[in-house]
This record gives C-alpha cells, structure tokens and sequence, in this order.
C-alpha cells in the first residue's frame, strides 16, 4: 500500500515534466538536483521510481515544492554527492 501511494506521489510530482522533457529518451526522465539556485541535470531510468532509496529523495522534492515548481521539472533538493551515491547504488 505504502508503493503505491509513493507511485502515485511520484506521479503528481512529475505532472506534466514528462513532456517539457522531451530530451530524455523514451523510459526515461530528467530531474534536477542540487541545494543551490544552480541545478544539475540528470536523465535517470523511470525505474527508480520505484525504488524505496529514490521514494525518499521524491518525498524530499514534494515536502520543498508540494506537486507545483516553478522550474517545470522534477527538482531534487539534495547536495549531488547524495544524489550520486543513490543513483550509483541502484544501477548495481
């Protein structure tokens, strides 16, 4: 139950990013990360949507911007250390 609400809050938080992201090849989507004014792009697997470690990174995003970001993408408030590390973890 807890998966699916989490998918779910995934899917809000992404809205409409999807199309404003059209550089992202198929399966795929771009987010932003960093604590700063400046963001990093990243393009990860929609895959990880579905990963516990990814969930609480996307909990961060809507606890800072609820479902509406001005940057019309997928933000995710976190250093891009931490985020790396996430990431590098679920690719194995």
């Amino acid at each position: 139950m807890a998966l699916m609400r989490s998918l779910l809050s995934a899917k809000k938080i992404l809205g409409g990013s999807l199309a404003r992201t059209s550089k992202a090849p198929k399966g795929f989507l771009a987010v932003y990360v960093g604590e700063s004014q400046k963001k990093q792009r990243y393009i990860v697997p929609v895959s990880y949507l579905t990963q516990p470690s990814f969930q609480v990174l996307l909990s961060k995003a809507e606890e800072e911007f609820g479902f509406d970001h001005p940057m019309g993408g997928l933000t995710i408030p976190c250093p891009v250390d931490t985020f790396i590390s996430i990431t590098s973890q679920l690719q194995g």
